[in-house]
């Protein structure tokens, strides 16, 4: 049983795999991939002969340096906290060695990072942004709706389908929607939302299986549905276009604010959100979702819309 990293490389790849099998999404993956990666890469040039707590604790500092931000330092830490506990379960470092590297704590965050939200007007403006006389323009208008009126994560835009978006107790909701962590939550949308998904659909000649597809530059569907990436790409075109310092995770913290500052129950809002304490906080306090004031109805937002809605 070794603890020198050199010795690792002959199992790297199997190490690494490990690791990312170990992993519930793909994002998940990529993110420890690099990481690993980039302690590796940084050891090879360090003049480090042991994979020990002294060098991990050494990689922090050199992190802590070049200027990352906390949660980045905290991922690549946990990263490389994995990777040791794989290869002390492969036997290619003691469980002693990979003890130390476990408990190695991550960088204490100073304060709590606001991000950024938009306000009603500049959430209108994006609304409103996108060209409905073109295809791709009813989907992007339909898919900021979705981001915004609903609050979901753009990986699970990507996999929302028609069957998903029912009606209960007289409301648009989207139904058993699988997110983070597996977890399964209801959300309620907003009329404006399902107005927008409509022409969206009817352009589209769709109704049913993905929600939203790849258009081509030929103003064409191509595809069976669009990535988290294409997602990413699509909103900041028109955070561009609006002169708006914005990600499709604001937009998610966007609905939080708004609801919020419309009054709406804070644990309202975390059922709609699926946060990771949604469970608890149902237990503890005993909340029930209501889908009769839900958070979408206190966004204050108001967008016309210029073709019916088709159901």
């Amino acid at each position: 049983m070794s603890n020198s990293v050199p010795k690792l490389y002959d199992s790297r790849d199997r190490l690494i795999q490990l690791v990312l099998d170990s992993l519930p999404s793909p994002t998940s993956k990529k993110a420890y991939r690099s990481s690993i990666e980039r302690f590796l890469t940084w050891f090879q040039t360090s003049g480090l002969t042991g994979f020990t707590r002294a060098t991990v604790m050494q990689y922090r500092s050199s992190l802590l340096e070049s200027g990352l931000s906390c949660a980045t330092v905290n991922l690549h830490l946990s990263a490389v906290r994995k990777l040791a506990q794989e290869a002390a379960d492969n036997q290619l470092l003691s469980p002693q060695l990979a003890s130390g590297i476990n408990r190695i704590k991550g960088v204490k965050k100073e304060g709590v990072r606001t991000g950024n939200w938009l306000t009603v007007q500049q959430a209108e403006q994006l609304l409103n942004s996108p060209d409905v006389a073109t295809l791709a323009g009813k989907r992007d208008r339909a898919l900021l709706g979705v981001l915004v009126g609903c609050g979901l994560r753009r990986s699970e835009i990507a996999k929302l389908t028609f069957a998903h978006i029912q009606q209960r107790e007289a409301r648009w909701v989207i139904i058993d929607l699988v997110g983070k962590g597996n977890r399964t939550r209801s959300i309620p949308m907003p009329n404006w939302t399902k107005a927008q998904i409509d022409v969206w659909g009817a352009a589209a000649s769709l109704t049913e299986g993905y929600v939203f597809r790849p258009v081509d530059k030929g103003d064409s569907l191509r595809g069976e549905r669009m990535t988290a990436q294409s997602i990413f790409e699509a909103v900041k075109k028109y955070a561009g276009r609006c002169d708006l310092q914005i990600a499709p995770h604001d937009l998610r913290r966007s609905f939080a604010k708004l609801a919020h500052k419309g009054k709406a129950a804070l644990e309202q809002i975390q059922l709609s959100l699926g946060h990771a304490s949604i469970i608890t906080t149902e237990r503890y306090l005993g909340v029930r979702q209501d889908l009769t004031d839900a958070p979408c109805d206190h966004l204050g937002i108001s967008v016309e819309t210029s073709e019916p809605t088709s159901k």
